[in-house]
Parts: structure tokens; sequence; C-alpha cells
């Protein structure tokens, strides 16, 4: 294929894309393909661990042109996921997931198929640099780590609410006092929510930091220097987990709404609650995408193509994670029994047979991705959801005196 010259030409009218050798061939109104993606623009589905396998295609259809046995490969492994879920406890056990590797050459979409599911179904991502080096137990740790973040967040969105009410009466007692008459304080109230009152001075208990207690340990390193007994000061109190040693505060009334808010949410959320749902998730719909595993194989020929010689270790790491075991954290065992394992890899120097056995037989769904032609190119270019020439466009609109549109984009053939 001959290279491809690109030059820009910034008109009244025109964003000229072409061919050095060759003549343009074919015209694309990029302004008609730009009001069909602003009429539909994709969003996040709402039920996303309900969704259809033709649902999921559709929505990786936005953002990755071809590939489509990849696309419904993945569709149905995570579908099976949710189907697992509806059976009895009983039947649930006995059902593993199918790990899958997908192969093919570098830039066919493979990490954004992956990229784009992992924001889907809030899965983990990791990359050769991730894991190749270092202990692999800690993509199970992290992956527990996320899902307690996913279920704190939960909590939070739903207990927001209360524990706004709960600050907001706590800064009226503090502006008037808590013995004031009724109808003063829905008329303080109406001027707290409006934000009339943000630029007020007031006293309010918040939590005391490591940092308060210690400062001179303010940037100065590694946490490590610090005493194990102040790193984290719980006081157990009635009726909740625990809270921090508390301290009064002279502070504005934005930054004491914002603080208080914490403080309440602090108080509210049960951490056992959290930890137990927390692994409970990550055993029974936990996902991992490994990329760039081609990087820890061997050639079959005996010199090595990775960036050391340990490459067989980390494969022989891995391989009990995907076969299931329990992998042990600092909040508890995680079994790995039923988290789903999506690999990827170019394989240029080697290829999957280089993997060892055993591992390749916890791979047991193999899909095998296409290049890409020039006509994939084109597509690229015009078709997903905030393209490149979306992009320019909005880029060149920013200048000072920006062109009066972009109409048109000519690609030659070779």
């Amino acid at each position: 294929m001959a290279a491809v010259s690109t030059s820009l030409r910034f008109g009244p009218s025109a964003l000229l894309v072409r061919r050095s050798a060759v003549a343009a061939r074919r015209l694309f109104c990029t302004e008609e393909g730009s009001a069909g993606a602003a009429a539909c623009k994709p969003s996040l589905p709402k039920d996303r661990k309900n969704m259809k396998p033709r649902e999921m295609v559709e929505y990786l259809d936005r953002y990755v042109i071809g590939q489509a046995d990849a696309k419904r490969a993945v569709a149905n492994a995570l579908r099976n996921r949710w189907r697992r879920q509806q059976l009895e406890e009983e039947l649930r056990a006995e059902i593993m997931p199918r790990n899958m590797l997908m192969v093919g050459p570098t830039g066919v979409g493979k990490t954004e198929i992956a990229r784009r599911l992992a924001k889907l179904v809030e899965a983990t991502k990791f990359t050769e640099v991730g894991f190749h080096g270092r202990d692999v137990d800690s993509i199970i740790r992290d992956l527990l780590e996320m899902a307690m973040t996913r279920q704190r967040s939960r909590l939070e969105d739903e207990l927001r609410p209360k524990a706004t009410e709960a600050a907001e009466e706590q800064i009226l007692n503090a502006l008037i006092g808590p013995m004031s008459a009724q109808s003063d304080k829905d008329t303080w109230l109406a001027h707290l929510r409006a934000k009339l009152l943000d630029d007020r001075q007031i006293k309010v208990e918040v939590p005391v930091t490591d940092n308060d207690l210690y400062p001179e340990w303010v940037g100065g390193g590694s946490d490590s220097r610090k005493p194990p007994q102040i790193r984290v000061i719980q006081v157990p109190v009635a009726g909740g987990a625990g809270s921090r040693q508390m301290e009064k505060r002279t502070m504005t009334v934005a930054e004491a709404r914002q603080k208080l808010v914490q403080v309440h949410l602090d108080r509210m959320i049960d951490s056992d609650m959290i930890l137990a749902s927390a692994i409970r998730s990550t055993e029974q719909e936990g996902i991992v995408f490994v990329d760039e595993i081609d990087k820890i194989c061997n050639s079959s020929k005996g010199f090595y193509h990775g960036s050391d010689a340990s490459s067989e270790g980390v494969q022989r790491d891995l391989l009990p994670i995907l076969e299931g075991s329990d992998v042990s954290t600092k909040h508890g065992n995680v079994n790995t029994d039923h988290i789903l394992f999506i690999c990827s890899g170019a394989f240029h120097s080697v290829k999957p047979g280089d993997m060892l056995a055993e591992l390749q037989g916890r791979l047991p769904v193999r899909v095998t991705l296409s290049a890409l032609t020039e006509h994939d190119f084109v597509r690229i270019l015009t078709e997903p959801h905030h393209n490149l020439i979306e992009q320019h466009k909005v880029i060149i609109s920013i200048a000072p005196s920006p062109p009066c549109r972009v109409c048109r984009v000519a690609i030659g053939n070779p």
C-alpha cells in the first residue's frame, strides 16, 4: 500500500485529506455524518447488567469498526454471566466461565473492545505492563478494590440526600443556634440551599487528619516512615461503625457543607457490609481483561523475545488464578473460580501455541481478529462516535478566526 500523505487546507469551507500519488476518488460529506452522530449520541445503557448480545454489539459498533466475530464472542460471554446469575445457587456453582483469547495484529481493535466493555460492565483491564514483573495476585486485589469503590459509591448515592439534610441541620445550628424558631430555620435553610451563605464563617466539628496531627510528614516522602499507630485513628461510637477523632474548626459554609456531608456518609455506611458485598460481587461477577498477553510468551524455537527470561514463570503464576483458587488480600480471601478472563495479544513474534499448554486449556474460546482494509480506515475516519474528523472540527472551531465550516473529505485509492 502506498504511503499516505495528509495535508490540511484551512479555507472558508474545506478540510482536504488526500493521497500523495493519486487523485482523490471519493467524497464524503462529514456534515451529514456529524448531524447523524449528533442526533444519536451514544450513552451507557441504564440496565447494563441485563444487556442482550445484540445491544452490546450495537454499542461496540459505535466505537469499533468491523470485527463482528470478536464483538459477538465477548457479548455472548457477558450475557452468559447474567444468565448464570438467574439460576439456582446449586447449579450456578457448577457453571464455569468460558475464558477467551483474542488474537489479531496491532491496531485492529482488541484493546478498544476491551476498553469499551470495561467501561460498560465496570470490569478491570490490565496490560502486560500491569502484571509482568510483579505479583499477579495484584490483579485480583485491584479487582476487589474496584468493587469496594463501586459498592461504596452506590451506597453514597443512595444516602447522600439524608446526609445532606443532616449536614444542613448542623450548619444551621452553627449559624443561628439549635433553639431558634422553626420559621427562622426555614428562612435560613432556604438561603443556605440557595448558596447565599456560602461565604460566611462558622465553627463546626470535622475529623482530624493525620497531616493535621503530624504536619512534619506532609510531602516528606514515603508513608512507611510514619508510625503505624497514627495512620488511621478510629474511635468507636454508638450506632455506627466508627468515626475519626473530631475537632472544632472555623471554615466557610461552602467548605463545611462538603466536609459534613462526607462525615455523615461515613457514619451511615457500614464498612463490613461494603466489604462482604464487594467480595461477593468480585467472585460472582468479576471480569478481567488481560491485554498484551503475548509479551509473556517465549518462542518455541528456544530464544527469548520478551523483556527477560521470566515469561514462563509469569504464565505459571497466572495459571492458578485462571484455573480457580483463593487469593489472599488484606480484606479477605477471594475465590477466582467464577471470574471471567478475556485475554488478547498480537502474537507477532510468537504464536498462541507457544503459551503453556495448561494456560491454553484455560482459554477455550479463541477469536481471531482480521486485519484492517483501506475501506476500514475510511470508516474509522468518518463513522465512529467522536471520530477524528469530528475531533478536528471541534478543535479548529476554537481558533480565534475559525473556518465557516468543514464540508468534505476526499480520500483516494492507490
